[in-house]
């Protein structure tokens, strides 16, 4: 077990709390080098090899986050790195949304089969996946390889119920998870059948919070 981390951590803490006399006795130009060899050991230079490599997104946030750390400090470099990669992730889970359309379907009856999540950055892409003027009296969506993960999603939903409701048709959704299950059903988005948990669920036409 490698203990030089402990023992640094250790030592400056004793500086902090007992010898701080002793560190102001220290040249600044020393310091100013011990921080330097910091730097160049715990940059990652291998990363410089393979940044064309990478998907441009990636290289994106290393590039920023190296930048905000120069410019201010790691800590804030860590947050605009966390903040930025979580708007590259919704801005790739928008592009990858799709449906296909399920063997039950009829002539009275058509069933889409949703792949991707569904939330704020795909609302958009979701809405024009679908045109109601053309769909039969009765649409389910299938859920199974999908999820909902936020209010703008169900917002979403209502949306195109409303839609839907508008040409006379009737929307349900099909194998929601329990997750998924439970946040619509306490928004007041799906009813819930008695006594039965394969049905699919209808999906209220009113606006989010109020019951049918």
């Amino acid at each position: 077990m490698r203990i030089s981390g402990i023992l640094a951590a250790l030592f400056l803490l004793l500086f902090i709390l007992f010898a701080s006399s002793l560190i102001e006795q220290i040249p600044i130009a020393a310091l100013v080098g011990v921080m330097f060899v910091v730097v160049v050991g715990t940059f990652s230079w291998a990363s410089l090899r393979i940044i064309r490599k990478v998907p441009l997104s990636d290289a994106m946030v290393m590039v920023i986050v190296s930048g905000v750390t120069v410019a201010t400090d790691l800590a804030i470099a860590v947050v605009v790195g966390v903040i930025v990669s979580a708007l590259v992730f919704a801005w790739k889970t928008a592009l990858h949304i799709r449906v296909s359309q399920g063997t039950e379907s009829n002539n009275d009856r058509r069933v889409y089969i949703l792949h991707g999540q569904l939330c704020f950055a795909s609302v958009s892409a979701f809405r024009d996946l679908f045109n109601p003027a053309s769909d039969p009296a009765e649409v389910v969506i299938d859920f199974g390889y999908s999820r909902i993960w936020d209010h703008s999603g169900m917002e979403a939903i209502v949306d195109l119920a409303q839609r839907y409701d508008q040409v006379g048709t009737r929307l349900h959704l099909l194998n929601l998870s329990e997750n998924c299950k439970a946040m619509l059903q306490k928004a007041h988005v799906i009813t819930i059948p008695n006594g039965s948990e394969n049905l699919s669920h209808r999906v209220s036409v009113s606006d989010l919070g109020n019951a049918d």
